[in-house]
């Protein structure tokens, strides 16, 4: 199973979680943000569709492979300000 940890960060002149180099919208405040993360960690669990997928990796070959919908992979959260993760 893979991990992915959202963080919660000061953004754009509010609060927002991110992924790796991706933020999400910029919220109001820290809390707002955090719910946000939490909400989207959750969405993380549910099962899908077994489906192909396509993408382009960074040296600009495409690869197809097919995402179990099962394969779900274990989220968390880093809030340094809470001091939590």
């Amino acid at each position: 199973m893979s991990h992915i940890r959202y963080e919660i960060v000061e953004h754009d002149g509010g609060w927002a979680y991110k992924l790796g180099d991706v933020f999400s919208e910029t919220h109001a405040t820290h809390e707002g943000a955090l719910k946000a993360a939490r909400d989207a960690a959750a969405r993380q669990s549910l099962s899908g569709e077994t489906r192909p997928i396509l993408y382009q990796d960074a040296a600009g070959a495409w690869h197809q492979e097919t995402s179990e919908g099962t394969d779900r992979p274990e989220a968390d959260i880093e809030d340094r300000k809470a001091g939590k993760s």
